[in-house]
């Protein structure tokens, strides 16, 4: 982000010259600023914990699941966006003493606002409403959301909060370029666990695009419905956040956006929102409702085994070494050395690390099926990503690896969470994070395969010992990397510098490029110019 923002001033004078005052000054107020904010952060908080909610209809009805099936769990997955938002809703309606959310993203859109408006109906009623959220993508808007922390059951707090409060690209380009160690470190977890009985967990933020209502862009995604044994354990890693020094009560460091008038103006302005609706979508996909359908016996869960798996909010000391701790991609690579006979990707963004690389390598040398599915050029949310994703695709089509890119405009809507009115549009992505293990273990989570979800951000996840999810996310996989849907690479040539061809169908006919389908001839000079850039690491 900041380095395209100085490019732009570089080819503006007047703008690069007041563009370096505004950097110089966001320098010399930064360290103090950040030594402010992080002791009104600790002298405005308090340290709470996870209540046990036996005694509400959620803890009951959990606690009979798991007196009939032991120590396995439960799972129901959700990867349909429109369901996905209600589900959330519908949990946040039947809470009764404790609601803890945590999302990277917490857009106030439509589909923010209807999870906003259930957050107030339950602290309404008494229920306890913990709400962390992250800083690193705040919109114009988002910063209401901030203002239930004025509401007597509702606590908000910020995960390692920028000290600019504002949305100034060039003061928030300043901040990050200036304070890069502390600013960089951002949490990308998602996860909603109510009365520490049933939870839901993925890769959704919460927002128009992750629920898939929004014509100008979905992002095809999945979460799973949780019972049993393992909720205990996500609220326990929830307390482990929400306790942590680094996230900062919304009071300590936003006065203007956390008081009651600010408050009173949004729950005015929540009542005159219309409701969030899947905008040109079949009608159909909102006929199920998987949270209500699990609380009136409609649907069973799949039973199996699972552990949850997570980085330690202090990860990057866990990192060096320098703490105890928990690192998600320690359980992940272990999983990569033990897969036998398939291990399948999908993946928003995929620029895999050296360990990864040799991983891959290694299950290829055991004959393992390694297939890829992430975004193609025209579906990427970020052409950075998409630039370093470039680095690797020869290498690992030589090694034998099966790559896909989805595209951005889906012959078939089947496997993508929409129907096939909205896909028209053409503004398709995925936003999933999976993997699946020989078959029967899974990985559903946060975790993008990429360096950024390995060093720089927090990250979230289950692996779940069973079959059945397994065969549900392959059946998804298989319909998004059909010819339909996706681009399958291969190589064309045998010498050093063999040419990439991506094919798919088109009209019911075979279709070959030999240049890398684009929006433009721009976009295509774009990515290739950022590949030039060490940006990897920061991807």
């Amino acid at each position: 982000m900041t380095w395209q923002l100085a490019i732009r001033a570089a080819a503006q004078p007047r703008l690069l010259r007041a563009s370096l005052c505004l950097l110089i000054l966001t320098a010399m107020l930064s360290g103090a600023a950040c030594t402010s904010l992080a002791k009104e952060g600790l002298s405005g908080r308090t340290v709470s914990n996870v209540l046990p909610a036996t005694d509400t209809p959620l803890g009951r009805l959990n606690q009979a699941l798991m007196a009939a099936h032991g120590s396995k769990s439960g799972f129901k997955m959700v990867s349909v966006g429109v369901q996905g938002l209600v589900a959330r809703i519908d949990m946040i309606d039947a809470a009764q003493r404790t609601l803890d959310v945590q999302s990277y993203i917490f857009r106030n859109d439509k589909s923010g606002r209807e999870v906003v408006k259930a957050l107030i109906r339950a602290a309404d009623r008494g229920v306890r409403v913990r709400v962390l959220v992250d800083d690193g993508e705040t919109i114009s808007g988002d910063e209401k959301i901030l203002s239930l922390s004025a509401h007597a059951g509702l606590e908000v707090r910020i995960f390692n909060p920028l000290v600019y409060r504002g949305h100034n690209r060039i003061r928030r380009a300043a901040e990050f370029l200036f304070d890069k160690a502390r600013v960089d470190y951002r949490m990308h977890d998602k996860l909603m666990v109510a009365d520490n009985a049933v939870g839901i967990i993925g890769g959704r933020n919460i927002g128009d695009q992750y629920f898939q209502i929004d014509p100008q862009s979905q992002f095809g995604d999945d979460d799973v419905i949780v019972a049993g044994p393992v909720v205990p354990q996500l609220s326990q890693v929830f307390d482990r956040f929400w306790n942590d020094p680094i996230a900062v009560p919304a009071p300590a460091i936003d006065r203007g956006h956390t008081n009651g008038q600010a408050l009173d103006r949004y729950i005015a302005e929540l009542a005159q929102s219309s409701p969030a609706q899947h905008t040109g979508e079949d009608d159909s996909l909102t006929d199920e409702r998987p949270f209500q359908d699990l609380l009136s016996g409609k649907i069973m869960l799949h039973w199996a085994a699972a552990k949850v798996i997570y980085d330690s909010p202090d990860k990057k000391e866990v990192e060096k070494g320098k703490l105890p701790g928990s690192l998600i991609y320690g359980a992940i690579t272990e999983q990569m050395k033990e897969t036998a006979t398939e291990l399948l990707t999908v993946t928003a963004y995929f620029i895999p690390s050296k360990d990864e690389l040799s991983e891959l390598k290694a299950a290829r040398e055991r004959h393992v099926r390694v297939g890829v599915l992430t975004n193609s050029l025209k579906a990427a949310p970020s052409s950075e990503a998409h630039s370093g994703y470039m680095h690797y695709r020869v290498r690992l089509l030589q090694e034998g690896v099966e790559l896909y890119e989805v595209r951005a405009l889906l012959g078939s809507a089947r496997g993508s969470g929409q129907g096939q009115k909205i896909s028209r549009h053409g503004n398709y992505a995925l936003h999933a994070k999976l993997l699946i293990f020989d078959r029967r273990r899974l990985f559903v989570g946060s975790m993008n395969v990429d360096q950024r979800s390995k060093h720089l951000n927090t990250e979230i996840g289950l692996l779940i010992d069973s079959p059945e999810l397994s065969a549900e996310v392959i059946t998804r996989f298989d319909a998004l990397t059909g010819p339909n849907n996706s681009y399958r690479l291969s190589l064309q040539g045998n010498g050093t510098h063999p040419r990439l061809r991506w094919t798919t169908r088109e009209g019911g006919t075979t279709v070959n490029y030999d240049t890398e389908p684009a929006d433009n001839v721009w976009q295509r000079l774009k990515v290739r110019l950022l590949t030039w850039l060490p940006l990897d690491r920061e991807l």
